[in-house]
């Protein structure tokens, strides 16, 4: 069975840090791409950020400055590091993997900024 994990969501100040850990079972980690997803209420979950088996990455309409995505394929883990983070940032995010066979979801995160 594949899984997948996020850790590290949860209440920030604004304008603080967070930094989400999404760790993966029952796969080969390292022969997926990789992606961060974030959805509003209301809203559709929308594209965070995206890097590949080898490091090369793709955000959505965020700030590189404030979201940077990495993995550890020794760790299976991929990381989303977020600073400078504001309320406009709450939302429950999710992370994903993606191959030709299929595409697999966390069950998300809670991330609650506040003012």
């Amino acid at each position: 069975q594949v899984q997948l994990e996020e850790s590290g969501g949860g209440l920030v100040q604004a304008g603080g840090s967070l930094r989400l850990s999404c760790t993966a079972s029952g796969i080969d980690f390292s022969r997926n791409v990789a992606a961060w997803y974030r959805q509003f209420p209301g809203k559709q979950r929308e594209l965070v950020a995206e890097i590949t088996s080898g490091g090369g990455t793709n955000y959505g309409n965020f700030p590189k400055g404030r979201f940077t995505i990495s993995r550890d394929n020794t760790k299976n883990t991929m990381y989303l590091q977020m600073n400078n983070l504001n309320p406009e940032d709450t939302a429950v995010y999710y992370c994903r993997l993606s191959n030709l066979w299929g595409v697999y979801w966390g069950r998300g995160a809670q991330v609650t900024v506040s003012s």
